[in-house]
């Protein structure tokens, strides 16, 4: 009788790792392709499943991405955890800072993550209305982070400009950096990830700081 939530709990394992594998696969296919030249065929393939049995993890494509979207916002989150809660009472621009410098390290081991937003936030935009809100909620969550701190700059230690619009200013930050990510992978042979997006976050922190 033990036996059997034994094997249970393998077989769950099991199939937990074989799903983080396909969004894995899918994450990498769809930063590539995108979402309408990548065909569920073809993940199959990349990952050497058969059809069959990518259906049972997700019966659609947009199963996957929706999948795929919740399992990157998590590990996006997970990065800040620690900011959130030692770097709450610092200044609003070493806040800021902390925040950029800890998107420049997330994207910087995993540029196929902000090429996959970009590539998935263009498409779906147009075509997809489940995926582009899922994707608008989890950026949204970043953009409010940003937008947060730079309130806090303006109003309670008055580091920031105050002409400066803080929902706009976040949506800029969050924005940017998903688009630097998409640009420098198109100039690679002749631009650097880090000094682009250093420079990206200089020009905008410095931008919003009172003179």
């Amino acid at each position: 009788m033990r036996k059997e939530p034994a094997k249970r709990e393998i077989k769950q394992e099991r199939a937990a790792r074989t799903r983080v594998e396909i969004m894995e696969a899918a994450i990498t296919l769809f930063a590539r392709r995108g979402i309408l030249a990548t065909t569920m065929a073809e993940l199959a393939k990349a990952i050497r499943m058969t059809p069959g049995a990518l259906y049972w993890h997700f019966p659609t494509k947009e199963d996957l991405l929706l999948a795929a979207i919740e399992e990157l916002h998590g590990r996006y989150m997970a990065e800040f955890q620690e900011m959130l809660s030692e770097h709450r009472k610092q200044p609003a621009r070493v806040q800021l800072k902390s925040f950029m410098e800890r998107t420049q390290q997330f994207l910087r081991y995993h540029r196929e993550y902000g090429i996959f937003f970009g590539m998935v936030s263009a498409e779906s935009a147009e075509n997809n209305d489940r995926v582009a809100e899922a994707i608008r909620e989890k950026l949204g969550i970043y953009v409010a982070a940003a937008e947060n701190i730079i309130r806090y700059g303006q109003n309670k230690t008055k580091e920031f400009r105050l002409d400066v619009d803080a929902h706009q200013a976040a949506h800029s930050i969050i924005g940017g950096f998903i688009g630097a990510v998409l640009h420098q992978n198109l100039f690679r042979e002749t631009v650097t990830y880090d000094a682009t997006l250093t420079t990206l976050a200089q020009l905008l922190v410095e931008g919003t700081v009172t003179r």
